[in-house]
C-alpha cells in the first residue's frame, strides 16, 4: 500500500501513467525547491493532492504555470494505479524519499541528490546493508576477472552484500560469485528493470538479490543514465573496489573520482603490474591499493578493508529533504 506522501512523489517525480507528451514529471532540481517550500509551510507532499491551483499559488507562492503543472501531474491517479498494478505483476514496486524504508545511506550521503523515486524487485531489506561495491570495465584482463570473482566470493562467505551495476563484465562476474557462495547482492541498474527481473527470477525469489533503479522500469539504455546511477552503487556500500578504470574518461572513472571527492566511502583500486592507467591515476588521487593476488582468506576481506580505511577522514552527516 502506498502512503499518501509516496503517491504524491510518484505523481510528481515519475513518468508512470503519464500519457501526455507535453507534460513532464519533475526533475530533482525542480522537486527539491518545492520540498523546501512545503517544509517551510509545515506541509507534507500528500497535501499537494488536496490543493487547487489557486491554493498552490497562495500557500506556496507559486506562479500560475507551475501551479497548473502540479495539478495536472497529480490529476492522473487512476493511470498511475493501473501502471503500478502492471508492474506488481512482475514483482516491481516503488519506494520514495518520503518512505521510512527508503535507503538511509542515500539520505545521509546524497542528501538532495538522492533520487525522489526508486523502483525495485526482490529483497529491498538488502539496500544499505553492510557490503562492498565492485565497479569496473566490461572488458577485463585475467587479473580483473580474478578480482571480480574473488570479491564476490568473499562477500558471500563473509555475509557482506555485493553491490554492483548489474551490467556485463565486473558486475556480472562478482554478482554471480556472491550468489554462488550463498551470499546476497544488489544490482543498481541504469536500464530495463523489467527485463532484468525476467533474467534473475530464481535469485529474486530466494530473497538473495535486489535489483533497483532510479529510472523508469522500462527505460532503455543511455550513457547519461549509466553515468547517473554510478553514485548510487557507491553510496549504498561500506567500501568500493575499482577493478579496472580508463584514465580520465568513462563511467568507472567518473564514479570513482566523484566518490573520492565527496568522501562517500573508502575507494580501493586493484593494483598489479599490468593495471590500467586509470587505476594508477586513481591511486595518485587518494584511492587505496587493493593487491592482486589477495593473500588473506576471502572471509577476512571486510576486516582487512576496515583496517586499511581506518586512517581516512570522516565526513559529518546532515539532514535531508523528503
Amino acid at each position: 500500500m502506498l502512503s499518501p506522501d509516496s503517491l504524491a512523489l510518484l505523481l510528481l517525480c515519475s513518468q508512470l501513467g503519464l500519457n501526455d507528451d507535453s507534460l513532464k514529471s519533475m526533475t530533482l532540481r525542480e522537486w527539491n525547491p518545492l520540498a523546501r517550500k512545503l517544509q517551510a509551510a509545515s506541509l507534507r507532499p500528500a497535501d499537494l493532492l488536496g490543493l487547487s491551483q489557486a491554493d498552490l499559488q497562495t500557500k506556496l507562492a507559486l506562479d500560475s504555470d507551475y501551479a497548473s503543472r502540479i495539478t495536472q501531474l497529480t490529476d492522473r491517479v487512476e493511470d498511475l494505479q493501473v501502471e503500478l498494478s502492471r508492474l506488481s505483476f512482475f514483482g516491481i514496486f516503488p519506494i520514495t524519499r518520503a518512505d521510512k524504508d527508503y535507503p538511509e545511506r542515500y539520505r545521509q550521503r546524497l542528501k538532495e541528490s538522492a533520487p525522489a523515486v526508486l523502483f525495485y524487485a526482490g529483497e529491498k531489506a538488502l539496500l544499505g546493508q553492510p557490503g562492498i561495491a565492485v565497479v569496473g570495465s566490461r572488458h577485463l584482463d585475467e587479473a580483473g576477472q580474478d578480482c571480480a570473482r574473488f570479491v564476490g566470493n568473499a562477500c558471500g562467505l563473509s555475509g557482506q552484500v555485493l553491490y554492483s551495476g548489474g551490467a556485463k563484465g565486473v558486475d556480472t562476474l562478482s554478482m554471480e560469485s556472491a550468489l554462488e557462495a550463498r551470499g546476497s547482492a544488489v544490482g543498481v541498474l541504469a536500464d530495463s528493470l523489467t527485463r532484468a527481473v525476467k533474467n534473475q527470477k530464481e535469485a529474486l525469489k530466494s530473497g538473495d538479490l535486489c535489483l533497483v533503479t532510479p529510472y523508469s522500469p522500462n527505460a532503455g539504455f543511455s550513457v547519461g543514465a549509466a553515468m547517473g546511477r554510478n553514485r548510487l552503487i557507491y553510496t549504498l556500500a561500506d567500501y568500493a573496489i575499482v577493478v579496472a578504470s580508463d584514465a580520465e574518461t568513462g563511467g568507472t572513472w567518473a564514479g570513482a573520482t566523484e566518490t573520492l571527492k565527496n568522501n562517500w566511502v573508502p575507494v580501493f583500486v586493484l593494483e598489479h603490474e599490468q593495471m590500467p592507467e586509470g587505476n594508477k591515476l586513481l591511486l595518485q588521487r587518494g584511492a587505496l591499493g587493493f593487491p592482486h593476488p589477495f593473500k588473506e582468506p576471502p572471509i577476512q576481506l571486510p576486516e582487512w578493508m576496515k583496517e586499511k580505511a581506518a586512517s581516512l577522514p570522516q565526513k559529518p552527516n546532515q539532514p535531508s529533504l523528503f
